[in-house]
């Protein structure tokens, strides 16, 4: 089975930067889909970034909602993936987990066990 640990997050102002990172194990990185996603205080989860290995190159995905100012990376040698965060906002605040998903599947089904990110403004 798929084991992922995060580690990173905590209280900054906004404007701020944080990094998030995500280590696997179980399983071979490089054969995984992986994923960022947050759940704020009386709202559902959603979606905040993903990425995936083609080969040669990392294919990226963001929400809306972080475009231009969050990056998502991961470093296979590692079996880590990263969330880079800046210009944070206060509606950024959130618990955010990480995920995986196998190449041929469509639901996460991996999940870290989450930390939290507060901005205040």
């Amino acid at each position: 089975q798929v084991q992922l640990v995060q580690s990173g997050g905590g209280l900054v102002q906004a404007g701020a930067s944080l990094r998030l990172s995500c280590a696997a194990s179980g399983r071979t990185f490089s054969s995984l889909h992986m994923g960022w996603f947050r759940q704020a205080p009386g709202k559902e989860r959603e979606f905040v970034a993903s990425i995936r290995w083609n080969g040669g190159y990392s294919s990226t995905n963001y929400a809306d909602s972080v475009k231009g100012r969050f990056t998502i990376s991961r470093d296979n040698a590692k079996n880590t993936m990263y969330l880079q965060m800046d210009s944070l906002k206060p509606e950024d605040t959130a618990v955010y987990h990480c995920a995986a998903r196998d190449i041929d599947t469509v639901q996460y089904n991996y999940w870290g066990q989450g930390t939290q990110v507060t901005v205040s403004s």
